[in-house]
């Protein structure tokens, strides 16, 4: 059974919003610091993210789990978001306040961070064959955040300016206002006693707990300290190699664009290896990826740097989307946006922030001359610290998880 066209649609639209707002001013932020005097802090803007993911999504996944529809959540936190969004380059810019930029930054990602869950969890609670058309409906995040790129690098040439923050914000308000008018879908837990654990997802943990599950957040989690390195760094890694300069964002659309190819194929992967063999697969290429950083950083081997970024297809597919689709086939209804939640706490969230706390640290003991003839070099040795761990999250995943499904096959 499959979903009306007109729903699809919708949710593609909502998609397509929710991920534009993110592309639109992530890959630009750390050049913007750059050229305002911020490079030390960069690493801290960056950590807003996983800050807004371990602080809210429990938080108000249980509000819309057990007080309101999706919809309005949604909505309502996408205004706020924008809101903050707005604030953050005008303190810098008016009262020249690194502090208070990186504060509304992070008031930004508290308000955005949850809105991932809780699209992910509207389209599954909306659609009818949720593994086969949950990647097509992704898939429009995945565009929303290549137009996003190309609209502000190719078209704006805004790379180092506040303009992107400025189109993220008005695309955030659209969808904040959008959100309101989804299909009805109504807190599944209504009625039951909330509490201080809704908050905490132990609902979520205590339905969903087994020692497979638990060691498939372990390896999310794990596979996401090395991921916390790629979007602050990654950017000025190609201005100092000279790849992409002045197009950077655009460049690495490049990567969203190979996404396309892997969220049409993923149903086909999850259905012949399993979610251990495809999230096996998506470690590979992280590790894969820093690998080809690191060895075309000194002489700019431009196919290695551009193929590293291609990888962020199997990198960010077969990871995120796979373990999504994972949590909703063992989550019931009336908890499912709080084990999206706790899937995003996990990945988006305690992991990227000692990934992004961790590469801050690095980043300043050894990419001590940014922009600078020793750069290249510095660069080279920097991206072997992820590429360390993401082979040890994978070796660990690999002989520590049991696929259930797979072996509940096997045994049939």
């Amino acid at each position: 059974m499959t979903t009306d066209l007109a729903t699809r649609s919708r949710l593609m639209l909502m998609m397509f919003l929710q991920f534009f707002i993110w592309g639109a001013w992530w890959t630009t932020v750390g050049n913007y610091m750059r050229s305002h005097g911020m490079t030390d802090l960069i690493y801290v803007a960056y950590m807003s993210c996983p800050t807004g993911s371990i602080v809210a999504p429990f938080l108000f996944g249980a509000i819309a789990d057990r007080f309101f529809p999706l919809q309005k959540v949604l909505g309502t936190m996408h205004l706020l978001s924008s809101a903050f969004l707005v604030a953050a380059p005008l303190l810098r810019e008016s009262v020249g306040s690194p502090v208070l930029f990186n504060a509304a930054l992070f008031a930004h990602m508290l308000c955005y961070m949850p809105t991932v869950g809780l699209a992910t969890a509207t389209s599954f609670h909306l659609l009818q064959d949720k593994e086969g058309e949950f990647p097509r409906v992704r898939m429009l995040g995945t565009i929303g955040w290549i137009v996003a790129g190309i609209l502000v690098s190719k078209l704006l040439k805004s790379d180092a300016t506040a303009l992107p923050m400025y189109v993220s914000a008005a695309a955030g308000l659209l969808l904040g206002v959008y959100a309101f008018t989804l299909p009805h879908v109504p807190p599944r837990g209504a009625g039951k006693k909330f509490s201080v654990k809704d908050v905490f997802g132990i609902d979520a943990l205590k339905e969903l707990g087994s020692r497979p599950f638990y060691i498939f957040l372990g390896g999310v989690l794990l596979i996401s300290i090395p991921a916390g390195t790629y979007f602050p760094y990654v950017p000025l890694f190609l201005r100092d190699s000279g790849v992409a300069a002045p197009d950077v964002p655009f460049r690495m659309t490049f990567g969203e664009m190979s996404e396309i190819l892997f969220l049409l194929t993923l149903p086909w992967f999850l259905l012949r290896w399993g979610i251990k063999g495809v999230l096996l697969a998506g470690m590979s290429a992280w590790i894969a990826r820093y690998g080809l950083f690191s060895l075309g950083a000194v002489d700019t081997a431009m196919w290695m740097l551009i193929l590293g970024i291609c990888l962020h297809g199997p990198c960010y597919d077969f990871v995120y989307v796979g373990g999504q689709i994972y949590i909703d086939k063992k989550a019931s209804p009336a908890i499912r946006a709080q084990a999206q939640g706790l899937f995003v706490l996990m990945s988006y969230g305690i992991g990227r922030l000692v990934g992004m706390f961790a590469g801050g640290q690095i980043f300043e003991r050894v990419v001590t001359d940014p922009g600078g003839p020793a750069a290249l070099q510095q660069w080279q040795t920097f991206w072997l610290f992820p590429l360390v761990f993401a082979l040890l999250a994978a070796v660990l995943f690999l002989f520590g998880f049991r696929d259930e499904v797979a072996s509940t096959r096997a045994s049939s």
